[in-house]
């Protein structure tokens, strides 16, 4: 059995970037090849745009380095399916990059997601259940 596969919600992404914690240390072990992380397009278009939010802060050289390293160490896919289960449409567009890539994890804090607990086999858990879960 490989890697892990895992889809890591756009929040969890930002959180990584900007303060230590546990979004820093999930997005470490990506880097240090643990599991295989996996973006689609859409989210990566979500990301950009969320990455310019003023109350961010962001400077253009963090943002510019920090999508350097997800386009390095992520998986990109174009999702072609649409999937519609929760109002969210960015919370449908990590279901779908997960249902399509076959991911193990969708990891996220969202609570519309984390009550769905799993969906076709892939489990929906926060940052904190996954580090634990991996232990």
């Amino acid at each position: 059995m490989g890697k892990k596969k895992i889809v890591i919600d756009t929040n969890n992404l930002i959180s990584a970037l900007g303060w230590e914690g546990k979004s820093r240390e999930l997005l470490r072990r990506v880097i240090d090849n643990e599991y295989e992380m996996i973006i689609s397009l859409k989210q990566i278009e979500e990301l950009k745009r969320v990455l310019n939010y003023p109350r961010f802060k962001f400077r253009e050289e963090q943002k510019q380095k920090f999508l350097g390293v997800i386009f390095e160490i992520a998986t990109m896919i174009e999702t072609k399916t649409a999937i519609n289960i929760i109002k969210d449409t960015s919370d449908n567009m990590l279901i779908e990059s997960a249902v399509e890539s076959c991911s193990d994890y969708i990891i996220s804090g969202d609570n519309h997601l984390k009550t769905i607990k799993q969906f076709r086999g892939i489990k929906i858990i926060s940052v904190s259940e996954f580090l634990r879960e991996e232990k």
